[in-house]
């Protein structure tokens, strides 16, 4: 179903770590003026464990409040959580809709030794993060088909925006 170029937006930046979530969320962040909710950052800046599942569940569920709150307001709005699972990507995307806002997807696919070399070279992660760990991850992520990617908004680009301002 598609929405007007003028239609608040959820845009869905999904992938395993070292994908380019946070590089495109921040892309698209400067070309849409939408806001931008990390919960790796929220979770950085209260100095707590990224590896902390409790409380990053805790921290999405007040993104995802928040979200649903400029949504209503008629702003756009970057969910840059992963979002391994079609069920998660599939409630965000009925509850956006519910608030009559359209709905993208942008799923980034790589394979295992890319992301492993991309993490790596980041040198972010504390402890590091292991072949193990996302061969694990890469087993439990959900990759959009094209069904799953059917039931969302085509993205819009720049010219689209700029034509709707």
């Amino acid at each position: 179903m598609e929405h007007p170029a003028t239609t608040p937006r959820l845009i869905l930046v999904c992938g395993l770590p070292g994908s380019g979530k946070t590089t495109a969320a921040r892309a698209i962040e400067l070309q849409r003026r939408a806001i931008r909710l990390c919960p790796d950052e929220w979770m950085a800046t209260l100095a707590i464990d990224l590896f902390d599942e409790g409380m990053r569940a805790r921290i999405e569920a007040l993104q995802w409040e928040l979200a649903q709150s400029l949504l209503r307001l008629g702003l756009s709005v970057i969910i840059e959580w992963g979002t391994w699972a079609r069920a998660e990507r599939d409630a965000l995307r009925t509850g956006a809709r519910a608030l009559g806002a359209g709905v993208e997807l942008h799923a980034l696919v790589l394979p295992t030794e890319e992301l492993l070399e991309r993490i790596r070279c980041r040198g972010r992660e504390n402890p590091p993060i292991e072949r193990a760990d996302l061969d694990l991850w890469h087993a439990a992520f959900e990759v959009p088909t094209p069904e799953e990617i059917a039931l969302f908004d085509s993205p819009l680009d720049c010219g689209e925006r700029e034509k709707s301002s």
